[in-house]
């Protein structure tokens, strides 16, 4: 948005060339001006302590002389010069900053009650409007901030608010990066952190989440039991059709109750005298 000459494409599509300052300073103006280069001349070089100024890689500094903006937008990095007791400046940081959105009380689509609570990260992307068109920006983009993350929960359910919380980021972001353009600003990210639900609410879906969970046991139980039945139904229908089949399988039982070390007594007895009880 802005470049190094400080030129910035606004959100309307206009141009704002260098930032220059509507107006002249008025014949006031130069008379001082010409005063305090004045001074500077005959003070040199004492005057280079008032005159030089210096401003880090990461900064730069918006010049006002007289209550104007000076032509060619912001100053820096490195050394600048201004005039003594006609120029002012104020220096303005580029690099990202982060805040904490404080838990915000929010009222879902749902009529749910939670709160929420986010962070944002933001920079400086012109220094000029950022001083020239919001008193405080970073004030005014956390409070910003905390009506944005409230307005957009505000349209959501609770279902969408914990399983949607990347695209909430996305929409916050750019509802804030949109509001914030004005003033110079560019918000490069958000996240929401936390989403916070009543004891009586979490206590609820826990319940709701156990009866999930039994149901869904019984279920498998219910067709392990199926299962299970139709394999001894086909194995009955086997041993029917050879009693050499059913002969074995006695055996093999009662050799699985000798294997176990207990006090069991077992007395075999040949199926031939069980069938005339079983007829």
């Amino acid at each position: 948005m802005a470049s190094s000459s400080g030129s910035k494409v606004g959100p309307g599509g206009r141009r704002d060339e260098d930032h220059d300052s509507d107006g002249d300073i008025g014949c006031c103006g130069y008379v001082l001006t010409g005063i305090s280069l004045f001074l500077c001349v005959i003070t040199f070089p004492l005057s280079l302590c008032m005159c030089i100024k210096i401003v880090q890689e990461y900064e730069r500094a918006v010049i006002y002389r007289l209550g104007r903006l000076v032509s060619g937008g912001a100053k820096g990095p490195g050394m600048f010069f201004i005039l003594p007791c006609i120029d002012e400046y104020k220096k303005v940081d580029l690099r990202t900053v982060s805040f904490d959105v404080p838990p915000q009380e929010v009222l879902t689509r749902d009529s749910v009650t939670v709160a929420v609570d986010a962070v944002v990260y933001y920079r400086v992307n012109d220094a000029v409007y950022s001083v020239n068109n919001v008193e405080n920006a970073a004030r005014s983009t956390q409070l910003l901030a905390a009506t944005t993350l409230r307005n957009t929960l505000g349209t959501k359910a609770l279902a969408e608010i914990l399983s949607e919380r990347e695209h909430i980021s996305q929409l916050m972001q750019g509802a804030l990066d949109e509001a914030t353009d004005p003033w110079g600003i560019k918000v490069e990210r958000v996240e929401v952190k936390d989403v916070r639900l009543p004891i009586q609410l979490q206590r609820a879906m826990a319940a709701e989440a156990e009866a999930s969970r039994e149901a869904r046991a019984k279920v498998i139980a219910a067709e392990g039991e199926q299962k299970a039945s139709r394999a001894l139904k086909e194995a009955a229908d086997i041993m029917v059709d050879s009693p050499a089949a059913l002969q074995l399988r006695y055996l093999q039982t009662l050799n699985s109750i000798s294997a176990e070390k207990n006090s069991t007594i077992i007395f075999p007895l040949p199926m031939d005298l069980l069938r005339g009880f079983m007829k």
